[in-house]
């Protein structure tokens, strides 16, 4: 792998410091909703490693049905959770995954499914846009990231700055309700059993390729 073991985070950084020299009117806003992200953490309500893996009735990205265990067929596969082709953060994380991570899972005989809960447009958007050479699947209603205990809901306040900057989530989200995954990646084996899952309440922050590299390692190969 490359030798910036985080790459994500640096990214981010230079982001932020970009939006730094010309910040934001609503700024502010945002800042706090992030704020109270990490003051509340991670939810008690994750699904513990051992449990089964969760399924759904999923849409690939041309809007066919389809499930977890249909996409990865009894291969092991590490499973990431983002919100959307709208969200910049998202956007740095899977096109890193494709360029940093992909190359070292198909060493490793573990597939990568990335899940959100867009519509099948959004998806495609999402794989059109950084070539993106593994799963990427639309969960209508979160089916999947609500049994693993990772939903949440931006407050009344930022949903209607983010509308009035031109984003609605109820009409990119394929199930029409503000809900979204925290960004998230699970780790489930060959069996369809949760081994490793690493929650991000704050979606600013996001697991590094080198990171799901090593928790493979461990409770896989």
């Amino acid at each position: 792998m490359p030798n910036n073991s985080k790459p994500i985070a640096s990214a981010v950084a230079k982001m932020k410091k970009e939006s730094d020299k010309s910040p934001s009117p609503v700024a502010g806003i945002f800042n706090s909703w992030v704020a109270a992200l990490d003051k509340a953490g991670i939810p008690t309500s994750v699904l513990p490693p051992g449990s089964n893996f969760p399924d759904g009735n999923l849409l690939d990205v041309e809007g066919k049905p389809t499930s977890f265990k249909g996409t990865v067929k009894g291969q092991p596969a590490a499973v990431v959770f983002y919100r959307g082709a709208w969200c910049p953060y998202c956007n740095l994380t899977l096109s890193t995954y494709q360029r940093e991570l992909l190359p070292e899972l198909n060493k490793l005989g573990v597939m990568l499914v990335a899940v959100s809960p867009q519509g099948p447009d959004g998806s495609m958007t999402m794989k059109e846009k950084h070539n993106l050479e593994f799963a990427v699947l639309s969960d209508p209603g979160n089916q999947i990231a609500k049994q693993l205990g990772i939903i949440t809901t931006p407050p009344a306040e930022v949903q209607a700055t983010q509308k009035k900057y031109g984003l609605d989530l109820t009409a990119i989200n394929a199930d029409h309700t503000a809900n979204l995954p925290m960004p998230t990646v699970a780790i489930v084996d060959d069996k369809g059993r949760l081994v490793w899952i690493d929650v991000h309440p704050n979606h600013t922050t996001r697991t590094e390729p080198e990171e799901v590299i090593e928790a493979i390692k461990t409770y896989l190969v």
